[in-house]
């Protein structure tokens, strides 16, 4: 058997279940209110009516106005609508992730956690009659308890749970920021398992069970809240705990529901004489709904005739109404959701005439609600790695229509730097999407705090655009041949006029081929050196930085920006003209820090140990070891092969490319052949991790064309060569790649 009564489903918590709303850092705008303006439109048949927003089921009604849900099913999202009768602008009331509503007929939305059947435990107090007023938050967690009922806009009715299973009545009220609790009395020792019903008149009608664990019965009991006690008790007709329906009750009545095994029947009880009666609904396995309006019990089955019954003298009247929902409120009526027999489909107000019989009045009209055009949820993760997520983030917005684009800004607040797209409509569903790659204008776009902005317009152009706007930060690894802050490789070349030229690689390849996004000229001058050398970071910066020795073996270092750029360079040591190759970038000793080696003209190898200090950047030289006059090339790659820390790769006269292993001390393993043919090529370039596999990789220039060498993580095999786009056909273009 089937009852659905509209409080009976909410005091439960049910859950409604969002899709994930990640806000960001901070906001570039106003927050979303908990509180939406919702238009009403086109439909209403009597203007002096509101609007009932059509296929809405009914959430609850108050006394100054009801509640709809509006459901998005494709994101399973609800959204609570307040609708006042006077014709006021509706209200859309939203809550987090796997929240919990309840609406307790007094114009007040309580929203929660979803803690069910413990009940809701952490809740916000909304109330709608004054919707400009701010949630009252109340922890009911902390007092190991949960909701059972709502009293005034600060207080509500818990139960609180104790050590051996019972529990106790509690009428908690949030005053500023201070919480206050009172016990209810007159209650067994033994009472758990409490349910609520409609605040009215002061009192509320619990239910709950008690007596041995072998023979747990239900019971119910009227409470006066302002007193703190319970003032009546209740019997059930039937033994046990039943739980089905919702409790009622009136100035003269209370009533529950009883079933058996074909019938479904009300259990009403005089609050004066303690008669007892039983008023059968009909069938069990039908959908019934029903409430007390005073001393008469209204109630009808899913889509059939609304029918009052007078408790007292058994008198029955058809109310004109066929329903399909039904509600309390705290002044002692009743709404129905239906179809009147004369003035058509809408909500019905059930209250007591003047003689006590039961009134109809049409208080809603049903009709289309066109809602104005809003982003009701934003779906921008405050912080994302790109090198975790595969190099995207999806960013989506939910708009309350479809009929609208969305324009997208992201700006890094840095540097200014802007991507804009607009999203069109989905197939299905209000959902805007799109994945970002990471990329503006074709190059990666650099780390850090990004603006993300979305304007909805309709596309007809009417209305005002919904704007929302939040902060979301951006992450790479980072890479010590890194100078724009992005994450990717940037190769620095000098051509002959001694003009310095940055290619910006792309972070990951692109269509299986190692890309050059874009080219930029760094400057003039670096004719003047000898040497240059990427050396990686070594003051402390996430931007990689270059040593250059000038002709007399000054060494100056450039701190590199994060901006593509460098600062000016200071001198950082003399007498480095006594090497003929430098290489740097690489940690080598295991500490975090890059360091340098260099070959003098007898051969022998220095060890610099980077010192994080950008004045000294040094330490002062230690002696590998002799013998490598034989090389004309020596790269430091990084730790290409495993071993404890950085490796060095290094090309003989013949061509031969041989491989050290570091041995984390500075120092390296006997070196191993990885290959011949190398003296094709005039450069090799620790290039950093191209390819986001965790391992750095190599770039060989030279006049028979640039390739990138990925690295294995293997000795035997180290290197696997790739395409790319860099430097084609410019082989002999440039004396140094950095």
């Amino acid at each position: 058997m089937q009852f659905r009564s509209t409080s009976s489903r909410l005091a439960t918590a049910v859950t409604a279940v969002l899709a994930v709303t990640a806000l960001g850092v901070g906001t570039l705008a106003t927050a979303p209110a908990a509180f939406a303006t919702t238009s009403a439109s086109s439909g209403q048949a009597d203007a002096t009516l509101p609007l009932y927003p059509e296929g809405s089921p009914l959430g609850g009604a108050g006394t100054s106005g009801f509640f709809t849900y509006d459901y998005v099913e494709a994101d399973s999202i609800t959204d609570l609508v307040w609708t006042p009768y006077d014709g006021g602008a509706s209200k859309r009331l939203r809550h987090p992730k796997n929240g919990g509503y309840a609406l307790a007929g007094n114009d007040i939305a309580v929203v929660g956690d979803d803690s069910w059947p413990v009940a809701m435990q952490s809740i916000t107090l909304w109330n709608m009659a004054d919707p400009a007023a701010p949630g009252v938050d109340i922890d009911l967690g902390a007092l190991g308890g949960g909701y059972l009922a709502t009293l005034s806009p600060t207080s509500v009715l818990a139960q609180i749970w104790k050590a051996d299973g019972t529990a106790e009545l509690r009428v908690v009220t949030k005053d500023g920021a201070t919480t206050t609790s009172r016990k209810i009395t007159g209650l067994p020792a033994d009472a758990a398992n409490f349910n609520g019903s409609t605040v009215l008149g002061g009192s509320v009608l619990v239910r709950y069970e008690a007596g041995p664990p072998e023979a747990r019965t239900g019971h119910r009991a009227l409470v006066d809240v302002a007193a703190g006690t319970v003032t009546e008790t209740y019997s059930s007709a039937k033994s046990g705990y039943n739980d089905s329906g919702h409790l009622t009750f009136s100035a003269s009545h209370v009533a529950w529901l009883d079933q058996d095994d074909t019938e479904a029947y009300v259990t009403s009880v005089d609050r004066k004489t303690g008669e007892q009666k039983k008023t059968v609904l009909g069938d069990s396995t039908q959908e019934w709904y029903y409430e007390l309006v005073g001393d008469w019990l209204v109630y009808g089955a899913y889509w059939a005739h609304a029918t009052a019954v007078s408790l007292t003298t058994g008198e029955t009247r058809d109310l004109g109404v066929t329903m399909s929902e039904s509600a309390p409120s705290t002044d002692g009526s009743a709404v129905l959701r239906g179809s009147g027999d004369v003035d058509g489909d809408g909500l019905f107000r059930v209250a007591a005439g003047s003689d006590g019989a039961p009134t109809v009045t049409k208080v809603a009209e049903t009709g289309q609600v066109i809602p104005p055009l809003e982003i009701q949820q934003v779906r921008v993760p405050d912080a994302v790695d790109l090198d975790k997520s595969g190099g995207k983030v999806t960013l989506s917005w939910m708009l309350s229509r479809t009929d609208a684009y969305l324009d997208v800004t992201l700006t890094h607040t840095v540097t200014g730097k802007e991507f804009k797209k607009r999203l069109t409509a989905p197939a299905s569903g209000t959902l805007f999407s799109f994945d970002w790659d990471g990329v503006i204008a074709g190059v990666d776009a650099p780390n850090g705090t990004y603006g993300v902005e979305a304007e909805a317009t309709l596309l007809d152009g009417t209305g005002e655009p919904a704007y929302q706007g939040w902060l979301m930060n951006v992450t790479r690894a980072a890479n010590p041949h890194d100078y724009t802050n992005n994450g990717s490789t940037d190769v620095l070349a000098r051509d002959a006029s001694g003009v310095l030229w940055r290619d910006d690689l792309r972070d990951r390849p692109v269509g299986g081929k190692f890309v050059s996004a874009q080219r930029t000229k760094i400057g003039a001058g670096w004719g003047a050196y000898k040497q240059v050398e990427a050396v990686g970071n070594v003051a402390g910066a996430a931007p990689g930085d270059l040593i250059a020795i000038d002709g007399s073996g000054v060494q100056w270092l450039y701190l590199g920006k994060g901006d593509g750029t460098f600062a000016p360079r200071v001198q950082v040591g003399t007498g480095w003209q006594i090497y003929n190759k430098i290489t740097g970038g690489s940690d080598l000793d295991g500490d975090g820090r890059a360091d340098l080696v260099g070959t003098d003209g007898a051969g022998y190898l220095w060890f610099y140990k980077g010192t994080g200090n950008y004045a000294k950047p040094y330490a002062p030289r230690v002696k590998v070891g002799g013998g490598w006059g034989v090389y004309n090339q020596i790269t430091a790659v990084g730790n290409i092969a495993g071993a404890a820390a950085g490796d060095m790769v290094a090309r003989d006269t013949s061509g031969v490319l041989w491989l050290y292993l570091g041995k984390g001390d500075g120092t390296f393993a006997p070196r191993v052949k990885i290959g011949a043919g190398w003296g094709a090529y005039s450069q090799l370039v620790g290039a950093g991790d191209l390819d986001n596999d965790g391992r750095p990789d190599l770039i060989a220039y030279g006049s028979g064309g640039t390739y990138v060498y990925r690295s294995t993580g293997s000795v035997a095999a180290s290197l696997s060569r790739q395409t790319t786009t860099l430097y084609s056909g410019e082989g002999t273009k440039f004396n140094s790649v950095i």
